[in-house]
C-alpha cells in the first residue's frame, strides 16, 4: 500500500497546548470576564447518542456554568444512534432553526449548505480552541478551502475491531486473538451458536451495521463511490460491483441463514447497549483505552481483535465534528460555546463524565471512579470535542497518552486523504442514488436477502439513476487532485 506515515508529533503539540490552556483558564473557581448581568442566549444543540435519564440534571449544572462564563445556556437534544442521520436530514431540509449539531456525513452536508462556514468565527470567538486542535484535523476538515465544523481533538487514525464477550469466549473455548475478517469469524460463531443456542445476537448487527470493506467511501456509507485502499488506488469504483464486496455480502448472507444475525436486523435501529448480554461479538471503532472503557460501561470484560492497522482517511479526521447550523441566529455565541467546550476542563468533564460526587468520585491519584448513579449518565465521549481534557477513570490504562502516541505512530494515510468531491454538478443524481442505496443497504449488510438477486437489482437501479455520470465527474476531480499532489 502506498500510504504515508502520520507523525505522532501532533500529539505532543496537542498535549502541550492543552496543558497550557487548562492550566491557565479552565478552573471552575477562577474569576471570569464572562457576562454576569443575568442575560443569556439559549442554543439548541443536537447530539448523537441515547438520551440519558440524568441528562436534565447534568444540563442544569452545565447551564449554570455556561451562563456565568459566556452568557449561554444549552437545550441539548440527544437523538438515538440509529435515528440520528435521518432525523438531521429532515431538520436541515425543513430549515428548522437550531444552532449546533454533531455533523453526520460532514462533507456531504457541508456542501449542501447545511452547515455554516466558520473560518472567520474560528479566528475570533474560537481562537483559543484553534490553538489547541492540531492543524492536521483542521486541514482534514477543510473543504475547498473552507471550514464548516470543529473536529474533535482525538486519535488521528481509524481502526475497526471485533469487540467480544470474554466470558463467553472462554466458556465456548474460542480464541479471538487473530480474528480479522468475517471469514475468520465464521467458525467462531458456529461454536458460540452451539454453546448458546438461545443467544439473540451471536453477532450484533442492525439496520445501521456496515461491515469493514477496504475502500475509502468518498461520500459516506449511503453512496457507493469508493477507492480501494489496496491495489489500484487511482480509480473510482462502485463498491457494489467489486468481487471482494460481493464475497463479504455472501458471507453475511450465510451468517443470517445460520442464525448468527437476528431475523429483524434489517429494520432494527436499537443501539443494543453493551451492558445487555444478548450478543457475543460486534464491530466497533477502537481508540486507545477503548477496551477498558467498554468493559467499565458494560459491567463485564470485553476483549477486542483488530480487523486492520490504524488508517487515516478523511472520515477519521472528520468523523467527529461539531458544526454550526447555516440557519443559526446565534453563530457567534455557538462558536463561543464550542470554544469553551474544547478548552475548559471543568465543562468538558461535566458534560461527558457527569456531576462530581454524583456520577463519579475523584481519587487521590486524580483518577475518577464511577458511582452507581453513573448508569443514568453515559455519553459518547469521542463525539464531545477535545478528548485530552477528559479525566481518567480508574479503569483506564495508566499509559493512556503513551497509547495514543503509539496508535498514531502506527497510523498510515490513505491515498485519498484531503480529497473532497465537489458535488455541485451532480447533486441531483447523488440524492437519487443515496435513496436507492439506503433502500438496499440494510437488507444486504445484514444478510437478510438473497445476495445475487438484490445486488443485481441495486446495480440496475444505480445505473438508471446516473451512476456513470457521477463516477466520471468524481474521477475527473480525483485525477486533477492527484496531479496537484505531485
Amino acid at each position: 500500500m502506498k500510504f504515508k506515515k502520520i507523525s505522532s508529533l501532533f500529539l505532543v503539540m496537542t498535549i502541550a497546548s492543552t496543558t497550557i490552556l487548562t492550566g491557565c483558564s479552565s478552573s471552575k473557581d477562577q474569576d471570569s470576564a464572562a457576562k454576569s448581568d443575568g442575560d443569556s442566549t439559549q442554543l439548541v444543540w443536537y447530539m448523537i447518542g441515547t438520551p440519558q435519564p440524568d441528562q436534565a440534571k447534568v444540563m442544569e449544572e452545565v447551564n449554570k456554568y455556561t451562563k456565568e462564563k459566556i452568557g449561554v445556556t444549552l437545550d441539548l437534544r440527544m437523538v438515538d444512534w440509529g435515528d440520528y442521520g435521518q432525523k438531521m436530514q429532515v431538520i436541515t431540509s425543513s430549515g428548522e432553526p437550531f444552532d449546533i449539531c454533531f455533523a453526520s456525513d460532514y462533507a456531504l452536508n457541508a456542501q449542501k449548505g447545511a452547515y455554516l462556514e466558520i473560518s472567520d468565527l474560528m479566528d475570533k470567538q474560537g481562537k483559543e480552541m484553534k490553538e489547541v486542535i492540531n492543524p492536521l484535523f483542521l486541514e482534514g476538515a477543510t473543504i475547498n478551502g473552507k471550514l464548516y465544523g470543529v473536529p474533535a481533538n482525538k486519535e488521528v487514525g481509524q481502526q475497526m475491531v471485533w469487540a467480544y464477550n470474554q466470558k463467553m469466549a472462554k466458556e465456548a473455548g474460542v480464541d479471538m486473538t487473530n480474528v480479522k475478517s468475517l471469514e475468520d469469524l465464521e467458525p467462531i460463531l458456529e461454536k458460540i451458536k452451539a454453546k448458546y443456542p438461545d443467544l439473540k445476537m451471536p453477532m450484533a448487527a442492525g439496520a445501521n451495521f456496515v461491515p469493514y470493506m477496504p475502500y475509502d467511501l468518498l461520500l459516506g456509507e449511503n453512496l457507493p463511490f469508493g477507492i480501494a485502499l489496496e491495489g489500484d488506488t487511482t480509480k473510482i469504483v462502485n463498491i457494489y460491483e467489486q468481487d471482494d464486496v460481493k464475497k463479504t455480502l455472501d458471507t453475511l448472507r450465510r451468517f443470517y441463514q445460520k442464525g448468527f444475525v437476528h431475523p429483524q436486523a434489517a429494520t432494527d435501529t436499537d443501539p443494543h447497549e453493551m451492558s445487555v448480554e444478548n450478543w457475543f461479538v460486534r464491530k466497533e471503532q477502537y481508540a486507545p483505552g477503548a477496551g477498558e472503557m467498554w468493559s467499565s460501561n458494560a459491567g463485564y470484560e470485553i476483549g477486542y481483535s483488530p480487523m486492520h492497522d490504524p488508517l487515516t482517511i478523511n472520515n477519521s479526521v472528520t468523523g467527529s465534528v461539531m458544526s454550526i447550523s447555516a440557519a443559526s441566529k446565534n453563530p457567534e455565541k455557538a462558536m463561543e460555546f464550542l470554544n469553551l467546550l474544547n478548552t475548559d476542563e471543568y465543562l468538558r468533564n461535566l458534560i461527558d463524565r457527569g456531576i462530581e460526587d454524583v456520577h463519579y468520585k475523584t481519587n487521590e491519584d486524580k483518577t475518577i471512579t464511577k458511582t452507581e448513579e453513573a448508569k443514568a449518565y453515559n455519553m459518547p465521549s469521542w463525539a464531545l470535542g477535545n478528548v485530552f481534557l477528559t479525566k481518567n477513570f480508574d479503569t483506564d490504562p495508566k499509559d493512556r497518552i503513551e497509547q495514543y502516541e503509539k496508535f498514531n505512530e502506527q497510523a498510515v494515510a490513505s491515498p485519498t486523504l484531503g480529497f473532497y468531491v465537489n458535488t455541485e454538478k451532480i447533486s441531483t443524481e447523488l440524492a437519487t442514488i443515496s435513496n436507492i442505496v439506503q433502500e438496499f443497504k440494510a437488507p444486504l449488510f445484514t444478510g437478510s436477502v438473497d445476495t445475487n438477486k438484490y445486488l443485481a437489482e441495486l446495480n440496475k437501479k444505480l445505473d438508471s439513476a446516473g451512476l456513470d455520470k457521477v463516477m466520471a465527474e468524481i474521477q475527473t476531480q480525483y485525477d486533477a487532485w492527484m496531479a496537484d499532489q505531485k
